[in-house]
């Protein structure tokens, strides 16, 4: 059981972010991409990247990036809050020692020995090399549906402000996972092996995500800026970006009609009735209407949220939206 212990001092500085990570989301999207399991949002872009990434690529950061066990903490530095290039860069610059000490700890596999020996002397051409495989990676496998996933954190970002304004921080913290519990000032997660943890006055950074699966995850080496990695809770298929707007729009109106077009794209990352009536400029009567015609089809699914009611695209309305078959 991984137990954290706050100081009010701590709880003064947790923070909780409100958009993606992105070096996280490459590192836990790597992971994700070496299995066969996980939701079904995961399993169709799974098919499709395996299909468009190069191995050249994929190859030397899959051996980074063991979907079991440990991943180098040099991977994801706290630079990375900032955005993709200030990630990137803070990764190439990590200083010698702690990329040796990371790759020491990383089971490599056999057919990578030599690469990863290469990395851990720091040798240009191996750094190179890792740099032009992230944005490789990046650009192929994260970048053309960002806006989308970034929807999806958002969204759960809201509900989790809402919770903290409601149940306090505390409510907030447990509410992370299943198995998380907020006792006194300690916030016990069963899900991991048992470590203790004292912040000691760094607070803690909540850093939600698409790609994280099943269980929080967190950097290995408790000297480092304190950083807690949770799934989101609802993790909808991904819609590329140049069919998220306007196109949708365009080719959805014709069949639904374009108000109802419009409810089904704002429900990718979830919206209230009354939001909805808001960002359409219909009235309420209309947005129930609306839903109840894309909820009877299949394309939404409703659920009730204390006073109102939530709406989200089913897997069948992703993939009306983003023009592919449903998974």
């Amino acid at each position: 059981m991984l137990r954290i212990h706050f100081t009010a001092e701590d709880l003064a500085r947790t923070t909780l972010a409100a958009d993606p990570d992105p070096l996280w989301e490459v590192l836990l999207s790597l992971h994700m991409l070496q299995v066969e399991d996980g939701p079904v949002p995961y399993g169709a872009w799974r098919q499709r990247m395996r299909r468009k990434l190069p191995r050249e690529s994929v190859g030397p950061l899959a051996a980074l990036a063991p979907p079991v066990g440990y991943s180098p903490d040099f991977l994801t530095p706290a630079a990375s809050t900032g955005g993709f290039d200030a990630g990137l860069d803070g990764m190439l610059s990590a200083p010698r020692d702690r990329v040796r000490h990371d790759l020491s700890k990383l089971a490599a596999r056999q057919s990578a020995v030599t690469w990863i020996r290469h990395l851990a002397e720091v040798r240009p051409e191996a750094l190179h090399r890792l740099g032009h495989s992230t944005r490789v990676y990046h650009r192929t496998a994260l970048a053309p549906y960002w806006g989308s996933l970034t929807n999806a954190v958002r969204a759960d970002h809201r509900q989790r402000m809402t919770q903290m304004v409601t149940g306090g921080v505390g409510a907030a913290l447990e509410a992370i996972h299943p198995q998380a519990r907020w006792r006194g000032q300690v916030l016990e997660i069963a899900a991991f092996r048992d470590e203790e943890v004292r912040l000691d006055g760094r607070g803690l950074r909540l850093q939600p995500s698409y790609f994280c699966w099943q269980h929080p995850t967190k950097l290995g080496d408790p000297g480092l800026p304190p950083v807690l990695v949770f799934p989101i809770r609802t993790a909808r298929g991904l819609l590329l970006a140049d069919r998220s707007s306007a196109d949708t729009q365009q080719r959805l109106g014709a069949l639904l009609g374009r108000t109802r077009a419009a409810v089904l794209a704002m429900t990718v990352d979830g919206r209230t009735t009354t939001e909805l009536a808001t960002a359409c400029r219909i009235t309420l009567a209309t947005a129930s209407h609306q839903t109840a015609v894309l909820r009877d089809a299949g394309l939404i699914e409703s659920r009730r949220r204390g006073k109102s009611v939530q709406h989200l695209a089913t897997q069948l309305g992703h993939a009306l939206l983003e023009g592919s078959a449903p998974v």
